[in-house]
């Protein structure tokens, strides 16, 4: 009897042991993401199809988000090796109670995201639930059932964990003033300089984006061996991604603590013509206008495309958890595979407003490969592209 409580024992303390991440052990023959010859088919130990991982990151200078001296997390994201990516991969795994998921398994972890990993419209919570949602459950090694005595949202915990270390080694801040390049109100830098400084620590190409010429976000690529949860992440160069800075005149400004923290912007000036946003935005009825390089120009349809000179399209906004829902006479609008756009077999997405700009997880940048004229119709992204344009509430 005692031999039987004994072994009893031991496979409890076994399966204590073993509860976690499927064990990927890395050796000199684990294959390396967008590197491998042949088919995987273990995709727990390799991430695939998202085999090449972006830890992205954010400088917030109006409204300024986080400390002065250091950039913040935007996320983790999983590109097909090619630039392309898959989006919102489990509806069923897309929870709305991060901030609790990760304060009952690490309250550490939560106390420094809500210093570094800040939503510029001031709501934290919306904005790392997007990232989960969009990019954490398409991580393939990231499936519960790469989880040995599966907790229910434990991968949640490490999708954050996993992104915070890799952020807490990428000191952006650093990074560029090791190469003479710090924020200024009146200094502007080259890309290529920037571009340098941001390769020198790690041997690879980053991209950089930019907002009005202004630098704002640095996207760092690697592949990994093994799963993303106990894998080695290898730094790799971009996947097919493109900086979109100019060459020259690049300003870094510094974070001066600017008011517009997320409120509620009422009414906002324009030039070059066209509907200014005013009244309450996102609420009833309204248009969505477009700003381009400063300067309202055209708005979007109702397939959510972008035109000048078209009939701006009726929206309907409708107040929904922490932000809202909008809805043209195709249907619901939300972000599918980085492309705005409302149809009718879409689920309605919550969106936020940051300093009155509509915004998709938190961002109110979005981009678009050229600006449209005539019966050119323009698709508007959240991914990189061309150009950076803001969409704003018009009523």
């Amino acid at each position: 009897m005692s031999a039987i409580r004994t072994l009893a024992a031991g496979a409890g303390l076994l399966s204590l042991v073993a509860a976690g991440p499927k064990s990927c052990p890395v050796t000199s023959s684990t294959p390396l993401s967008c590197q491998n010859t042949t088919s995987v088919s273990d995709l727990c130990c390799f991430n695939a199809p998202g085999g090449q991982l972006l830890q992205t990151q954010f400088w917030d200078t109006d409204p300024a988000t986080g400390p002065t001296d250091s950039w913040t997390v935007h996320g983790l994201w999983p590109d097909h090796c090619d630039g392309t990516y898959d989006a919102n991969c489990d509806a069923s795994r897309a929870y709305t109670n991060i901030s609790a998921i990760i304060q009952a398994s690490d309250p550490d972890l939560l106390s420094y995201m809500n210093t570094y990993w800040k939503d510029e419209g001031g709501d934290d919570e919306s904005f790392w639930e997007h990232e989960w949602a969009k990019h954490g459950t398409c991580i393939s090694t990231l499936e519960p059932s790469c989880y040995t005595s599966y907790t229910p949202q434990e991968e949640v915990v490490d999708f954050f964990s996993k992104t915070v270390e890799l952020f807490k080694t990428l000191t952006t801040y650093t990074f560029l003033s090791a190469a003479g390049i710090t924020p200024s109100s009146t200094k502007t830098y080259t890309s290529s300089a920037i571009l340098a400084a941001l390769k020198a620590p790690r041997g690879v190409d980053v991209v950089i984006q930019c907002s009005d010429s202004a630098l704002d976000e640095v996207w760092y690529f690697y592949n990994t061996q093994g799963s993303v949860q106990t894998g080695k992440f290898v730094p790799a160069g971009p996947d097919g991604s493109k900086s979109n800075c100019p060459s020259t005149g690049v300003k870094y400004l510094p974070k001066s603590g600017s008011s517009g923290g997320g409120g509620t912007t009422t009414t906002k000036t324009t030039s070059g013509g066209g509907t200014s946003p005013t009244g309450t935005p996102y609420s009833g009825k309204g248009t969505l206008a477009v700003t381009d390089n400063g300067k309202q120009t055209g708005c979007l349809i109702s397939s959510g495309v972008w035109m000048v000179g078209a009939t701006c399209a009726t929206y309907t906004a409708a107040a929904s958890g922490s932000g809202f829902t909008l809805t043209s006479s195709k249907g619901p609008c939300a972000v599918t595979s980085g492309v705005f756009g409302c149809a009718s077999g879409n689920k309605a997405e919550v969106f936020t407003q940051a300093g009155g700009l509509l915004a998709s997880g938190g961002d109110a940048k979005w981009y678009a490969d050229s600006t449209p004229s005539g019966t050119t119709q323009v698709q508007v992204k959240t991914g990189s592209a061309s150009q950076t344009i803001t969409v704003a509430w018009a009523s």
